[in-house]
């Protein structure tokens, strides 16, 4: 058994009911992410989904929040249920979904009205009565991150804060109109929906919080690569009709505004050395990504849109 699978026995059979289970009695698969270790768990009769925590995550996540809100998110049947969960580890158990299968951008490009059951996956997380934990505030976490980053005398892009201020209008029109927060992924790369052809399943909320609900669709847009015909196929499943000129732009404007932010967590993950994947590389496309979108005239015409009240 390599070092890998040591860490994962000796992690799973910590979990009550999971003590006396042997080496042999299990099958384990290596399954994506980023920052963390993830494993499909087969015991033969159950399958599961295993979270280990990586190092240094506890900087920048709560994790007592995170899994209130995967409980939220399961009691609402849009993520998986959770079996269990320890806040000071970060070990995260939960029930593997069956005969889906996990997105990427060609997926939602070539999977016939994948666009539109994101869009109806969102609607019902949002719609959910009970809150989460946490309020994900943009800025702060801007200026969180760049603390963090500033401690670390990490570098940043040539032209970051440039940017920061150039999105000072952004900030103006977004509190000028403010939103009704709901219930957020935050987060939603397209490896965090798993889709079965009739729904979409969301998973990974280690980001949640209470946020304007247009941000999940303009993160996965971005995420996902999304044409402006996949843009409209989205919104307007969510929508269950034509978006306002309001809502489409708020959309837009957070595609750009999650480049902002994502460029800084990726700046974060090369400061740790995290091997996943070129963080530098990661953190400069977003940021160039994000300075395209916002120098376009489209883009100043959604930021009125979004200012003006209803």
């Amino acid at each position: 058994m390599n070092d890998n699978l040591d860490q994962v026995h000796g992690v799973l059979t910590g979990i009550p009911g999971f003590e006396d289970l042997p080496a042999d009695g299990y099958a384990s698969e290596r399954l994506g992410g980023l920052t963390n270790l993830v494993y499909r768990i087969d015991t033969g009769g159950e399958r599961y989904v295993l979270r280990i925590p990586g190092e240094g995550t506890e900087e920048y996540i709560d994790r007592a929040v995170e899994m209130h809100n995967a409980r939220v998110a399961a009691d609402a049947d849009v993520s998986a249920e959770v079996v269990y969960a320890d806040a000071p580890s970060g070990v995260m158990l939960s029930r593997y979904i069956d005969d889906t299968v996990t997105m990427t951008p060609e997926f939602f490009a070539t999977r016939d009205g994948a666009a539109a059951r994101a869009g109806r996956a969102f609607k019902k997380m949002h719609d959910w009565p009970e809150p989460f934990e946490f309020r994900f505030e943009l800025f702060a976490m801007i200026d969180d991150y760049l603390r963090i980053l500033d401690q670390r005398k990490a570098e940043l892009p040539d032209g970051y804060a440039d940017v920061v201020d150039s999105a000072l209008p952004v900030r103006e029109a977004l509190d000028r109109n403010p939103a009704e927060l709901a219930p957020c992924h935050c987060d939603p790369l397209c490896e965090n929906l798993l889709d079965s052809g009739e729904r979409m399943w969301i998973v990974d909320w280690e980001y949640s919080g209470m946020n304007d609900p247009l941000w999940d669709l303009g993160d996965l847009s971005v995420e996902a690569g999304f044409t402006l015909a996949q843009d409209q196929e989205m919104i307007r499943a969510y929508c269950g009709g034509e978006p306002s000129e309001s809502d489409f732009g708020r959309m837009i404007i957070y595609k750009a505004m999650c480049d902002l932010l994502w460029t800084l967590w990726g700046l974060i993950q090369y400061s740790d050395n995290n091997p996943a994947e070129d963080f530098w590389a990661y953190s400069i496309g977003r940021f160039e990504r994000c300075k395209a979108l916002m120098s376009t005239a489209e883009f100043d015409r959604h930021v009125k849109a979004v200012g003006i009240r209803a």
